[in-house]
């Protein structure tokens, strides 16, 4: 009996280390060696039809061991940050000025990032129908403006037009922001359920290749070119996961970087690659227009005037007190690769 114990305690004492032994390795498969990573799977949000660029590093193998995890796409790009800062998902995108927004009101969010801007290629423009009778900024009081969101791109965009051409606040009120998704932006301008559409990138070259729609300005012809957006993460899911954090800016620095030097040819067939392995029912009609990553900075490297020129003018407007945000609450290069070459320059 005692024997018969001694072997079974033996037995039991095995099978404890063994249990013990593997779930040390499961932990140091996420926290050492190749797992210097804290988390390995990062949930966010796609979009119809197009190529996100953690998505590209993802398939470029620069995120490698991190994974990807596809929940669904956004609406929008606020939608995307207030989701990122709820917990819905690890990480979101939108434009930096509802970037600050959100920060000002207490979200603890920070911008590692920027994903998405305006060149002379790439950038969003505000189109009539041609014989239209609105020709300047006045001329809008009165009637519609369709967009993707409201308190966006967009709508700053919008407002620092007729703010610059000499519109009041009451004026500009009088200017009537109507929601539409982008995909529909078109034939509700054709359809005169709208004045102006807002049109950018792709779904902008394909509506001006059927014609009949002109360009009444757009945020290239008042900026320049310029990064609009930014990716966030909590400040929290930073502090706690600095390593996945870095490796996710780093690969998509990479994956940046990739798209802005590579063959515009190439990084459509990539993109279109992409879009067919995933499997989410989209056409590739639309990547087939792409011209540019449209980001100002290589790898997406943040520069300090894409968020003040924001902050000054919620300011301007009375939406911010004066310093009531620091630019360094906004953002951080802190884990961009090419930080050290951009802040030579």
């Amino acid at each position: 009996m005692s024997n018969s114990w001694g072997r079974a305690g033996i037995l039991f004492i095995a099978i404890l280390l063994l249990i013990v032994s593997t779930g040390c390795q499961e932990k140091e498969k996420v926290v050492g060696g190749e797992g210097k990573y804290e988390t390995l799977t990062l949930k966010y949000e796609g979009s119809v039809g197009t190529v996100t660029y953690p998505e590209l590093a993802q398939d470029l193998g620069y995120l490698d061991p991190i994974k990807l995890e596809w929940i669904g796409n956004t609406t929008s790009g606020p939608a995307s940050i207030q989701n990122a800062a709820t917990g819905e998902t690890h990480f979101g995108g939108a434009f930096n000025g509802a970037i600050a927004k959100l920060i000002a009101s207490g979200a603890p969010i920070k911008s590692v990032i920027g994903y998405y801007g305006s060149d002379e290629y790439t950038f969003h423009g505000f189109y009539i129908l041609e014989g239209s009778p609105i020709k300047n900024a006045r001329d809008l009081i009165g009637k519609k403006v369709g967009m993707n969101t409201m308190g966006a791109h967009h709508e700053f965009v919008l407002k620092e037009y007729l703010r610059q051409n000499g519109l009041t606040d009451d004026e500009i009120k009088q200017v009537t922001l109507v929601v539409v998704p982008p995909v529909n932006t078109e034939q509700a301008l054709r359809q005169k359920q709208i004045d102006v559409a807002v049109l950018g990138g792709m779904l902008r070259d394909r509506a001006l290749e059927k014609g009949g729609i002109s360009k009444l300005f757009s945020d290239y012809d008042l900026f320049g070119s310029f990064t609009g957006g930014s990716l966030v993460f909590t400040e929290k899911f930073i502090k706690e996961n600095p390593n996945t954090v870095s490796k996710f800016v780093e690969a998509t620095a990479k994956a940046i970087e990739w798209a802005q030097t590579t063959p515009k040819e190439e990084v459509i067939a990539r993109f279109e690659s992409i879009i067919e392995k995933r499997g989410r029912e989209e056409d590739t009609e639309t990547i087939q227009y792409w011209k540019s990553s449209g980001i100002a900075q290589k790898g997406g490297f943040i520069q300090e005037s894409e968020f003040q020129v924001w902050v000054d003018w919620l300011e301007k407007s009375g939406e911010f007190k004066e310093g009531q945000v620091k630019l360094d609450d906004l953002y951080t290069n802190e884990f961009n690769p090419f930080k050290e070459e951009l802040e030579k320059k």
